[in-house]
Parts: C-alpha cells; structure tokens; sequence
C-alpha cells in the first residue's frame, strides 16, 4: 500500500507519489495494490524540519484504518524516509488492525546526521 496522504493534500498536488511508485512496483511484482486500506485523517504539517520527537507528536493519530488485516503482511511504501515517524505511526495502525507483519519500502533514505 502506498503511503496516505491527506485529502486537502492529494487535492494539491494532484497525484500521491507513493502511489505513482507503487503502481509499477506491484505489477512487477505481481502483488496486490491497495490504495484504501488507511487513510490520513488529519492534514498535517510539512515533517521537513522537524526533529524526531516533533516529527513523532505531529502525526500522532493521523492515519485511520477501518479493515480487517487479521493475518495479513502488508507493505508500505513511502518516497523517502528520514527519522521513520511516519512509517511507525502507520506500522501502529495497521497492526492495531490485525496485520501479522508491516513492512518498510522507501525509495530514499535521508541520511541521519
């Protein structure tokens, strides 16, 4: 699954470049793709520039999940990964909901200082 984002921010945009990434990379690897197993409940700021414990408290109950994922392995992609506060908060939402095992998929990793 690709990361959420906000609907105010999807409407910016114009397109979630997880989901843009994860379109190929799930019909290379012949696995299922779903866009609307969580959603981001809340419009947060920017992480940029924030310190971890910031970046932690600001998404903090950004992400719902209404799915059954009992059993299930489920692969986040994201397009970059700097303290991983998202992806834990996310990780957190889908276990809560069942998921056996979250995975990690990031296309770049911003190197820690």
């Amino acid at each position: 699954m690709p990361m959420p984002l906000h609907p105010g921010r999807l409407k910016e945009r114009g397109f979630n470049q997880s989901m843009e990434i994860a379109k190929p990379i799930s019909r290379w690897l012949d696995i299922p793709l779903t866009a609307d197993a969580c959603q981001r409940t809340r419009d947060t700021p920017t992480q940029a520039g924030l310190k971890w414990k910031e970046r932690r408290r600001n998404v903090h109950g950004a992400f719902a999940c209404d799915l059954d994922l009992s059993g299930k392995k489920i692969a986040v992609l994201d397009d970059v990964m700097t303290t991983g506060a998202t992806l834990n908060e996310i990780s957190r939402i889908l276990k809560s909901q069942g998921a056996s095992e979250v995975s990690a998929w990031v296309v770049a990793r911003t190197p820690h200082k």
